[in-house]
């Protein structure tokens, strides 16, 4: 008999399964407050571009009590989930019995994880249900490990043991740029495929630059900097008032804002107020378009953190055709090219980088920003990660998938 979900989730989990035909696409995802960043950006698109397509997505988040709800991304259902310690607020998905009571009930055609640690075991559950399945990596664990202090060796042999046992758990892992794959190929990994993340080119956009709310930003300095970012240790966003400090220090009138929360919040503000850092910290913006006018005022955004795999806040930020100065050691080196600059994990290198783009003629720096961006819109991306599945792109005018689905089961499943 197959189990069934507890009382509370019962009420909407039993409901008339989908009779459409595309497929159903259920996705986990841990880590997703309502105050997250890139991660909930990116699993609204993609369950957005899933639905036109025509199958029908299922996202499963953790959160303070079960909801489930229909929304633009398709069904969302929440599941209660503890919060993380030391991470600012982020909840998991920990009752795994519950979870596996959900995700039998759903029935899924593909299961879509975002989530390689404490959601690991969903791989060898949809092995066990022959259920086609697909890992997003969304981060690089040697950079995340390196960044918490753990020194270089030991980081990559505990990333090359877990990266091992990740790809051998699902049936294709999904990485974001070749960046992120490195890590799993060099543990001879071989069902890793490549699938960008996009940017809303639309809601995005030059056009949004409003000079007098950089003015108002600004605060009378002459160079607005941003940094657009959850303030967690792995982020770096120490380097944002490290880089402002060194600028001003060369005489260089700059101001810093921030956009972001997170645990280092408090130590970052007491230290700029300590140091006197023209720096203001406008905590989480939860509105989408403000988000973009202010990335949109800025002189030159600030993405230090160095184990970034994609980074859609600084794709974002292109797209309004304001430059970035990313870590060169993070995946944004190759994704920024022309449209700014790297430099090396301290505060004088980021001066520099940031005075170089200066340097540049305005609307030339603003127009390779927006270019830049410009290759990495939302339908393509979407295309890839349902090639990722096997599944159908889009809808046929009679409203059936343009293309049989044939995803190859997990070698284990033959």
């Amino acid at each position: 008999m197959t189990p069934q979900p507890g009382p509370a989730a019962r009420r909407t989990l039993d409901e008339t399964p989908y009779t459409g035909s595309g497929l159903r696409i259920v996705r986990l995802a841990n880590f997703v407050t309502p105050q997250s960043g890139g991660l909930r950006t990116a699993l609204r698109a993609l369950g957005a571009g899933y639905r036109a397509a025509g199958h029908e997505p299922v996202l499963i988040v953790p959160g303070t009590a079960v909801r489930d709800e229909e929304t633009d991304q398709g069904r969302v259902i929440t599941l209660p989930g503890p919060v993380l310690p030391g991470t600012g607020g982020y909840r998991v998905l920990a009752d795994r019995r519950r979870v596996r009571r959900v995700l039998e009930a759903l029935a899924p055609d593909r299961l879509e994880v975002s989530d390689r640690t404490t959601l690991r075991w969903t791989g060898e559950w949809a092995r066990r249900a022959r259920v086609p399945s697909v890992l997003v990596s969304h981060e690089s664990v040697d950079g995340v490990l390196r960044t918490w202090g753990v020194p270089r060796g030991p980081a990559r042999g505990a990333a090359d043991r877990l990266n091992a046992r990740t790809a051998h758990a699902y049936s294709r892992v999904v990485c974001t740029t070749e960046w992120a794959a490195a890590e799993f190929t060099r543990v001879g990994a071989r069902n890793v495929v490549r699938a960008p993340l996009g940017v809303d080119l639309t809601a995005r956009h030059p056009a949004l630059h409003s000079p007098q709310l950089r003015r108002r930003c600004a605060g009378g300095a002459g160079v607005l900097l941003l940094l657009c970012s959850r303030l967690s240790p792995e982020k770096r966003p120490g380097r944002a008032l490290d880089a402002l400090a060194e600028l001003r220090w060369r005489g260089v009138d700059a101001a810093l804002v921030v956009a972001g929360d997170g645990p280092l919040r408090s130590r970052l503000t007491a230290r700029a107020r300590t140091e006197r850092l023209p720096a203001a910290f406008l905590g989480h913006i939860a509105d989408p378009a403000e988000l973009a006018a202010l990335q949109a005022a800025a002189d030159v955004a600030l993405a230090p953190g160095p184990a970034e795999t994609f980074g859609l806040a600084a794709l974002e930020t292109l797209a309004c055709g304001t430059p970035v100065v990313a870590s060169a050691a993070s995946a944004l080196a190759g994704l920024v090219g022309p449209g700014g600059d790297t430099a090396l994990d301290d505060g004088a290198s980021y001066a520099d980088a940031v005075l170089r783009v200066l340097a540049r003629p305005v609307a030339h720096r603003r127009a390779a920003a927006r270019q830049r961006a410009e290759g990495f819109g939302w339908q393509p991306s979407v295309a890839a990660f349902l090639a990722a599945h096997d599944a159908a792109v889009a809808p046929r005018p009679d409203g059936s998938p343009s293309a049989p689905d044939r995803c190859p089961r997990h070698p284990a499943h033959s």
